[in-house]
């Protein structure tokens, strides 16, 4: 296979990394949709707006700002609007749409959790996003450190490299399996679900930066590593404090 992958689309060259997430993006919002219309829990259009702006717009500034914090030198030094832009992270979309979700929730006051309904959809959108990542290969900063293990795979250049986003698709597949062998115990309190699907993935994205490319920020950490220990912390408690409230209804 040659990378970067690309799609000629009405006479224009475009790269398979924007193409597969564009189309993960739709197919999960259709899935989404399917799936809160048979869910039994109904909000109002007020509830579901405010929500689906404040997780839309915190998506966006967070994955923007994370992804050039990245490599924060390059941000303040030599500004430019368009690789502000361009640059993006799941890892900041993710924690700064809950932040979105959360500060919506409270400006209309729900107080019910709304994440269990967005998992699997999320899931499904990510790993479509890898695949366009992998075909990309080293021609965008979504690629492996070098590696002589079996595992090594040439992206581009030389070397051969780990490829994290194949790492990162075969996590998600078995996290959603195991997701869909709890969602159907139906022993746990709303909000749930989600709760584990953001510790499992950040603990994940924590560990995977360790054989990926990066700015050392503190010790030897990068600035995603650092967002994802904050989140992983935070729904620690979340979980701890949901199993307390199980608990209590049990009795």
């Amino acid at each position: 296979m040659d990378f970067p992958v690309t799609f000629d689309i009405f006479g224009k060259t475009i790269l398979a990394h924007p193409v597969f997430e564009t189309v993960g993006i739709f197919i999960a919002m259709r899935y989404y949709f399917f799936l809160k219309r048979k869910s039994p829990e109904k909000m109002s259009f007020n509830v579901s707006a405010a929500i689906l702006i404040g997780a839309t717009a915190g998506a966006l500034l967070g994955s923007k700002l994370i992804g050039n914090l990245e490599n924060p030198h390059a941000l303040f030094e030599n500004f430019s609007f368009k690789r502000f832009w361009t640059n993006n992270t799941i890892v900041g979309g993710l924690a700064f749409g809950l932040i979105g979700v959360e500060i919506a929730k409270k400006i209309v006051d729900h107080k019910k959790s709304t994440g269990d309904l967005i998992v699997f959809p999320l899931i499904l959108a990510i790993i479509i996003g890898r695949i366009g990542c992998f075909f990309t290969g080293v021609y965008e900063e979504t690629y492996g450190l070098p590696t002589d293990s079996i595992f090594g795979m040439h992206l581009g250049d030389q070397y051969l490299r780990h490829p994290v986003a194949l790492y990162e698709i075969a996590f998600l597949l078995f996290m959603a399996f195991e997701l869909k062998m709890i969602s159907r115990k139906n022993k746990y309190v709303s909000g749930f679900l989600f709760q584990l699907f953001m510790l499992s993935y950040f603990s994940f994205r924590f560990l995977l930066d360790f054989i990926k490319p990066k700015i050392e920020i503190l010790g030897n950490l990068g600035t995603i590593q650092l967002v994802c220990l904050s989140v992983i912390m935070y729904y620690i408690y979340k979980i701890k404090s949901s199993t307390v409230l199980l608990q209590h209804q049990k009795i």
